[in-house]
């Protein structure tokens, strides 16, 4: 007798496949961060040194955004995501074990070549899942990110703590994942081919740019408040690193918490709205931050701009995945490329803000980035917004 697989199983599986990118992702940055200080010290750099070191990451990038614009939409997009991912697992002991700093340079380069490579894909198929479940769940892929990292950070305390050596950490974490990912592979989705004969320009479609524009600010803002957080409470507030550690975890687990329930919410209210929403909470908690200087506002307002910029990439990403005319790979490749440079320039923008100013008056530049988000989604048009679907205009 024949046992016919359930409809619904299938895009069970598939987005259970696709979690376990997400997952891999955030498990090699959480692991590779917990240990960077005992590599830094191994290859011998000081912070001016490691700082430069890290710019091979964003060469690695470059050379794999560069890539995967032109064959993504006509390759199998498993393909990109499973080759990114094992290049990840591959390269994470590797990188760990780096002693010199030819080792550590080529480590990095490859890291920012894979993360690169995954990112377009994986988020292209959970562009696909979310379509075959018919409602919002983009969000709970990037909470898995979310709790990769945490677990990864969480295993690298453990074992710098146990005396296990970076390497040694990061090859069994890989060697794990990489089970799974080898269990599940079969089930990821792949999107749909583009007309080879079509150029590329085609994808750069006004709302793709307008997206890409609301990613830049997104990834400008989270990035800003993540590398921020600590050094605000600490520095600007004249708390303990022990609060500008909670300042951080506030930011972060409030991400957490908004990426496993934000869909829900986004589902009822519509996404636009929602968008709009979430970045009016984020530069609102942000402004209460600055504005009352005491350690429990820092962690409140900043841990308000974490819940409120979790789910805004992923959401952004859905609409690119969804454009007309061009496939889910192909609209995210240009919001991807729009994202990549806020996260990089971010830190440095700040940096030299607050040494110009102060780090309060940098950080209220960030306030008006997270609001201009609002004005920006009001123009994004997507199917909500038509007129059979009245309620979920904003």
């Amino acid at each position: 007798m024949t046992v016919i697989e359930a409809p619904a199983t299938v895009p069970r599986r598939a987005r259970a496949a696709v979690t376990v990118l997400f997952v891999v992702m955030g498990i090699a940055i959480g692991g590779w961060s917990a240990r960077v200080p005992d590599v830094r010290h191994a290859v011998g750099l000081g912070d001016a040194g490691w700082g430069l070191a890290n710019v091979a990451t964003n060469v690695g990038e470059v050379v794999s955004l560069g890539i995967v614009a032109v064959l993504i939409g006509r390759v199998n997009t498993r393909l990109l995501a499973l080759i990114g991912a094992a290049v990840i697992l591959v390269n994470a002991p590797l990188l760990a074990s780096a002693s010199t700093v030819a080792a550590l340079l080529v480590g990095l380069a490859v890291w920012g070549f894979a993360a690169n490579l995954l990112s377009t894909p994986m988020n292209a198929q959970a562009v696909e899942v979310q379509r075959a479940y018919g409602r919002p769940i983009l969000s709970t892929f990037h909470a898995g990110f979310s709790v990769g990292m945490l677990a990864g950070g969480l295993l690298g305390t453990v074992a710098a703590g146990a005396g296990i050596t970076p390497a040694a950490q990061m090859a069994g974490t890989s060697a794990g994942m990489g089970v799974l990912l080898l269990a599940t592979a079969r089930h990821l989705p792949d999107t749909e081919r583009a007309d080879r004969r079509a150029g590329a320009k085609r994808r750069f479609t006004p709302q793709l740019v307008l997206l890409a524009a609301v990613a830049f600010l997104a990834a400008f803002t989270e990035m800003a408040g993540a590398q921020w957080s600590a050094l605000y409470a600490t520095g600007t507030l004249h708390a303990g690193a022990a609060v500008g550690a909670a300042t951080y975890t506030c930011l972060s687990l409030s991400s957490v918490a908004a990426r496993l329930g934000g869909d829900r919410l986004a589902g009822r209210v519509g996404r636009v709205r929602f968008v709009r929403w979430s970045a009016f909470v984020a530069a609102a908690g942000l402004a209460f931050a600055l504005l009352v200087p005491h350690p429990a506002a820092a962690m409140a307002g900043f841990g308000l701009l974490g819940l409120g910029m979790a789910c805004v990439t992923p959401t952004v990403l859905g609409f690119a995945g969804e454009q007309p005319g061009l496939t889910a790979g192909e609209g995210v490749s240009v919001v991807v490329m729009g994202q990549w440079p806020g996260y990089l320039v971010a830190a440095p923008l700040i940096g030299a803000l607050a040494g110009a100013v102060d780090l309060r008056f940098a950080l209220a530049a960030v306030v008006l980035v997270a609001l201009s988000i609002t004005v920006l989604i009001g123009r994004v048009r997507t199917a909500e917004r038509s007129p059979e679907h009245p309620s979920s205009t904003p």
